[in-house]
Protein backbone atom coordinates (compact mmCIF):
# COMPACT_ATOMS: atom_id res chain seq x y z
CA UNK A 1 0.00 0.00 0.00
CA UNK A 2 2.77 2.23 0.86
CA UNK A 3 4.59 2.13 -2.76
CA UNK A 4 0.81 2.67 -4.37
CA UNK A 5 0.33 6.17 -2.63
CA UNK A 6 3.83 7.06 -3.60
CA UNK A 7 3.24 5.94 -7.32
CA UNK A 8 -0.44 7.84 -7.17
CA UNK A 9 2.00 10.91 -5.81
CA UNK A 10 4.58 10.69 -8.57
CA UNK A 11 1.51 10.11 -11.28
CA UNK A 12 -0.18 13.12 -9.40
CA UNK A 13 2.95 15.45 -9.59
CA UNK A 14 3.79 14.27 -13.02
CA UNK A 15 0.18 15.07 -14.81
CA UNK A 16 0.17 18.52 -12.75
CA UNK A 17 3.19 19.49 -14.80
CA UNK A 18 2.17 18.38 -17.90
CA UNK A 19 -1.44 19.94 -16.97
CA UNK A 20 0.23 23.69 -16.15
CA UNK A 21 2.47 22.84 -19.47
CA UNK A 22 -0.82 23.09 -21.74
CA UNK A 23 -2.30 25.95 -19.74
CA UNK A 24 1.04 28.00 -20.71
CA UNK A 25 0.78 26.83 -24.40
CA UNK A 26 -1.08 29.22 -26.61
CA UNK A 27 -3.77 30.41 -26.76
CA UNK A 28 -4.01 29.92 -23.05
CA UNK A 29 -2.98 32.53 -21.16
CA UNK A 30 -1.44 32.45 -17.45
CA UNK A 31 -3.91 33.05 -14.71
CA UNK A 32 -4.26 36.97 -14.37
CA UNK A 33 -6.52 39.42 -12.25
CA UNK A 34 -6.41 41.62 -15.60
CA UNK A 35 -8.59 39.14 -17.18
CA UNK A 36 -10.28 36.99 -14.78
CA UNK A 37 -12.36 35.18 -17.41
CA UNK A 38 -9.04 33.83 -19.27
CA UNK A 39 -8.19 32.62 -15.63
CA UNK A 40 -11.07 31.06 -15.03
CA UNK A 41 -11.33 29.74 -18.51
CA UNK A 42 -7.80 27.75 -18.30
CA UNK A 43 -8.75 24.77 -16.99
CA UNK A 44 -5.41 23.10 -17.83
CA UNK A 45 -3.82 24.91 -14.89
CA UNK A 46 -6.53 24.80 -12.62
CA UNK A 47 -6.78 20.88 -12.85
CA UNK A 48 -3.12 20.75 -12.59
CA UNK A 49 -2.84 23.05 -9.40
CA UNK A 50 -5.72 20.41 -7.39
CA UNK A 51 -3.39 17.35 -9.06
CA UNK A 52 -0.08 19.22 -7.55
CA UNK A 53 -2.17 19.67 -4.34
CA UNK A 54 -3.25 16.05 -4.85
CA UNK A 55 0.30 15.09 -4.99
CA UNK A 56 1.04 16.89 -2.09
CA UNK A 57 -1.55 15.26 0.17
CA UNK A 58 -0.11 11.82 -0.86
CA UNK A 59 3.27 12.34 -0.56
CA UNK A 60 2.45 13.10 3.32
CA UNK A 61 0.52 10.24 3.18
CA UNK A 62 3.64 7.54 1.87
CA UNK A 63 5.47 9.91 4.55
CA UNK A 64 3.67 8.31 7.34
CA UNK A 65 4.21 5.07 6.01
CA UNK A 66 7.86 5.08 4.75
CA UNK A 67 11.26 7.07 5.76
CA UNK A 68 11.54 10.50 4.67
CA UNK A 69 15.07 9.37 2.74
CA UNK A 70 12.86 6.51 0.49
CA UNK A 71 10.09 8.55 -0.17
CA UNK A 72 11.22 11.76 -0.96
CA UNK A 73 13.80 10.39 -3.46
CA UNK A 74 11.55 7.70 -4.71
CA UNK A 75 8.99 10.58 -5.42
CA UNK A 76 11.51 13.29 -7.13
CA UNK A 77 12.98 11.06 -9.66
CA UNK A 78 9.81 8.78 -10.69
CA UNK A 79 7.92 12.45 -11.20
CA UNK A 80 11.57 13.47 -13.27
CA UNK A 81 11.20 10.46 -15.17
CA UNK A 82 8.02 10.37 -15.80
CA UNK A 83 7.55 13.86 -17.13
CA UNK A 84 10.42 13.16 -19.42
CA UNK A 85 8.67 10.36 -20.66
CA UNK A 86 5.36 12.28 -21.01
CA UNK A 87 7.66 15.66 -22.73
CA UNK A 88 8.24 13.01 -25.65
CA UNK A 89 4.90 11.53 -26.21
CA UNK A 90 2.94 14.51 -25.34
CA UNK A 91 4.29 17.43 -26.64
CA UNK A 92 6.87 15.87 -28.94
CA UNK A 93 10.02 17.25 -27.19
CA UNK A 94 13.76 15.72 -28.12
CA UNK A 95 14.82 13.02 -25.84
CA UNK A 96 18.50 12.62 -26.33
CA UNK A 97 20.46 9.63 -25.13
CA UNK A 98 22.03 11.58 -22.36
CA UNK A 99 18.73 12.32 -20.85
CA UNK A 100 17.71 8.66 -21.02
CA UNK A 101 20.98 8.14 -19.51
CA UNK A 102 20.49 10.45 -16.85
CA UNK A 103 16.73 8.87 -16.12
CA UNK A 104 18.68 5.11 -15.57
CA UNK A 105 21.41 6.28 -13.17
CA UNK A 106 19.04 8.42 -10.81
CA UNK A 107 16.63 5.32 -10.95
CA UNK A 108 19.64 2.72 -10.30
CA UNK A 109 20.78 5.18 -7.23
CA UNK A 110 17.24 5.73 -6.00
CA UNK A 111 16.86 1.82 -6.30
CA UNK A 112 19.84 1.37 -4.12
CA UNK A 113 18.23 3.69 -0.84
CA UNK A 114 15.36 2.23 -1.45
CA UNK A 115 16.68 -1.72 -1.42
CA UNK A 116 16.16 -1.99 2.50
CA UNK A 117 13.11 -0.98 2.80
CA UNK A 118 11.40 -2.73 0.29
Amino acid sequence: MKWLILILGITSNASASVLVKMAMMSPRKFPSLNDPMAALSNWPFWLGLGLYGGAFLLYAAALARLPLNVAHPVLTAGAVATVALFSVLIFREPFHWTTGAGIVLVIAGVGLITVRVA
